[in-house]
């Protein structure tokens, strides 16, 4: 299934590409990337002093934000999770596709901030087949939030005719943590407040990384394997949130990644066993699964000779965890899971040495 979905998403991000090259990228070269800061009526500080109307500009041109929205719902993937780390309750948001252990349909810390802000039944659109606009329009929003979305241009006209909607930077799926906040933030007349979250996540990101300095320098690198294919696999390019966010953790990206990222159109890449000798500067290797898929890999011809597979600096994450859906980092996964996630790659980097 998530293969299925990782295909899906690859060849709607290669259209969009292709669509939107006089977009501007956003900078990954660095742990802390240039926003793509969207352009705003004034200098705005907090939510009081915030001066309408505001014009926010994405991938299919600017929305204009007229007043302050009071009815602000969510679409795709933890957009939702901003609002809430700011104390607003969304009037409807996307039933989560991936790490949902329960009956929910939300992840853990979104469930939480749900239920410390008083929300018990919060409105979930069940799009995960596609968009569900009878129901967004149903609950009369006046903003949408997608700065993180893989919506198209026909999604966000049909979307603009129920609200103004706050779409992505640039390309689909590739718009980091702090640009999420900041669009978002900026989209609900509460930039400031977006930019004071970014900056405390920033700080606990810092807080927590000092107690792993054996992470800190390694070259890392995000991988998608299939247990019942290894003759194929993908990697994550650093325009990937998931890969971006191992810099933030202290990480480096390798010289091999950066190389095949030259070349590339979308977020991921699809590589062959017979390429493994390119991959043999890579410190960590981070990817969804358990002990049984490092034996498979280590047992593999190909795959089994990459330097960091052969030693056993692999960081699994079970797939359809939570955890792993906090590879994707959010306004809310950040500080609920960077300890679990840290303790992960701490000890994959000292199976290395």
């Amino acid at each position: 299934m998530k293969l299925k979905l990782l295909k899906s998403i690859l060849s709607i991000s290669l259209a969009y590409t292709l669509v939107l090259t006089g977009c501007a990228m956003i900078n990954s070269s660095s742990s802390s990337p240039e926003s793509a800061t969207p352009l705003a009526a004034d200098s705005v500080t907090t939510e009081s002093n915030t001066i309408y109307p505001i014009t926010i500009k994405h991938a299919f041109g600017e929305t204009v934000i007229e007043t302050k929205p009071e009815r602000v719902a969510t679409i795709a993937w933890a957009n939702h999770d901003l609002p809430l780390a700011l104390g607003v309750i969304p009037v409807g948001i996307s039933k989560a596709n991936y790490g949902v252990t329960d009956e929910s349909g939300m992840l853990p810390w979104t469930t939480a901030k749900f239920k410390e802000l008083g929300a018990l039944s919060p409105v979930l659109f069940d799009d995960i087949a596609g968009l569900n606009f009878e129901a967004i329009a149903d609950v009369q929003p006046d903003v949408i939030l997608a700065a993180y979305s893989g919506i198209t241009q026909e999604e966000y006209d049909l979307l603009s005719e129920i609200a103004p909607v706050v779409a992505y930077p640039s390309l689909p799926w590739q718009t980091f943590w702090r640009d999420q906040i900041i669009y978002n933030a900026t989209g609900m007349g509460m930039r400031g407040e977006g930019e004071a979250l970014v900056s405390e996540l920033e700080q606990l990101i810092t807080d927590k990384t000092s107690k792993y300095p054996q992470v800190k320098g390694k070259t890392a690198a995000f991988f998608y394997f299939n247990p019942a294919d290894l003759g194929n696999f993908y990697l994550y390019l650093p325009t990937d949130p998931r890969a971006a966010y191992l810099s933030d953790l202290g990480m480096a990206v390798p010289k091999s990644v950066s190389e095949l990222a030259k070349e590339a159109t979308s977020f991921a890449v699809p590589l062959s066993s017979e390429k493994a000798d390119l991959l043999y500067d890579i410190d960590i290797i981070i990817t969804y699964g358990n002990d049984s898929l490092l034996a498979a890999l280590q047992a593999d011809p190909l795959l089994g000779t990459i330097p960091a597979i052969k030693r056993g600096s692999v960081a699994l994450i079970e797939d359809g965890t939570p955890l792993a859906a906090s590879g994707t980092p959010s306004a809310l996964s950040i500080p609920a899971t960077i300890d679990d996630y840290l303790k992960v790659l701490g000890e994959a980097v000292n199976k290395g040495e």
